[in-house]
């Protein structure tokens, strides 16, 4: 064990001293700028650090492991940057699942404002410091997040009462059950077989997730719900930030700047957009009228209470959205 610590120490400061050759960024789905809001920054990001001269390696989705591992590769300085999970950063500091609370945030414009006023890039990051991770950003990879199902076409709540939907955590579980549902976490790679076997019924997303990752021919129904914004944390590797030059820690932060511009320009344009995609691809969408989600808003109200987050954070949470809607 102390082996192992010595070489990944070792492996670290090589890393930091070898002047940056090459900046390995670790992507969350398929490079495609037209799909994927996430990959939109990372083209972005990529090419103004470039512009600066710092090259990137683009590692695809699973390449270098799975969440956890992604994690301990960033902390340890083996991994630049990751498209990560925000459920990796809440591992360490559950607050920051408060931008999954559903319905928290009336758009990305409104989250951005939330995100600003209530200084939660610093928060987060002096609880990830020990960690040796930094959170750069939080992308939103669509619109905000409908019910993704391969049966049942959802307008109420009481229409989800047969359906068994794939959860990314308890919170999830507890949202299913608010309205009325069943929930079981499901890993996002055994997501198509589950579907079409009928371990699961559905799941939550954005609408342009089922295109990207190739699922219309068995997802068939997609409702505009608008629940959360479903989104991907960048995370970077503090000692390898910390390594750089006055002159690089200034164009990553331009970098990022740029990235969450052309990320949020992306997203604004696809909320019908990706609705469209869908149908093309044969799968019947059910656009919610404002009154319409009411009934769902309504339900969700109760994992605020579910645990997840201490009622300080919810109170945080729940105040800074109001004072920035």
């Amino acid at each position: 064990m102390k082996l192992l610590k010595h070489l990944i120490g070792l492996a670290t400061v090589l890393i930091v001293s070898v002047g940056h050759a090459q900046v390995k960024i670790a992507l969350d789905g398929p490079p495609d700028v037209n799909k994927s809001g996430s990959y939109v920054w990372v083209n972005a990001f990529a090419k103004h650090l470039k512009a600066n001269g710092l090259e990137t390696r683009e590692l695809p989705r699973g390449s270098v492991g799975g969440e956890a591992e992604i994690f301990d590769q960033v902390s340890t300085g083996l991994l630049e940057v990751s498209l990560s999970d925000v459920k990796s950063v809440a591992k360490v500091d559950p607050f920051i699942y408060g931008v999954r609370l559903p319905y928290i945030f009336d758009d990305v414009g409104h989250m951005d404002k939330a995100l600003a006023k209530g200084d939660v890039y610093s928060r987060v990051n002096e609880q990830l410091a020990p960690t040796s991770t930094m959170l750069l950003a939080l992308v939103p990879i669509g619109p905000q997040s409908g019910i993704i199902t391969t049966k049942q076409s959802v307008r109420t709540p009481a229409d989800m009462a047969k359906l068994r939907m794939r959860a990314l955590d308890d919170a999830q579980i507890a949202l299913y059950k608010a309205w009325g549902s069943t929930g079981t976490i499901v890993p996002w790679k055994e997501v198509p077989a589950g579907l079409q076997t009928g371990v699961i019924d559905g799941y939550l997303n954005t609408a342009l997730i089922p295109v990207l990752f190739g699922q219309t021919d068995f997802v068939k129904h997609f409702t505009d719900a608008g629940v959360i914004i479903a989104q991907r944390a960048v995370m970077a590797s503090k000692a390898w930030y910390d390594g750089l030059t006055a002159k690089q820690r200034e164009a990553v932060g331009q970098a990022v700047e740029k990235a969450n511009a052309a990320n949020r320009a992306w997203v604004s344009m696809q909320s019908e957009k990706s609705l469209q995609a869908l149908e093309e691809k044969g799968v019947s969408v059910v656009r919610l009228s404002k009154a319409e989600r009411e009934p769902f808003r309504k339900l969700s109200q109760a994992t605020y209470k579910s645990g997840l987050l201490s009622e300080e954070h919810v109170k945080f949470w729940t105040d800074v959205a109001t004072a920035t809607r």
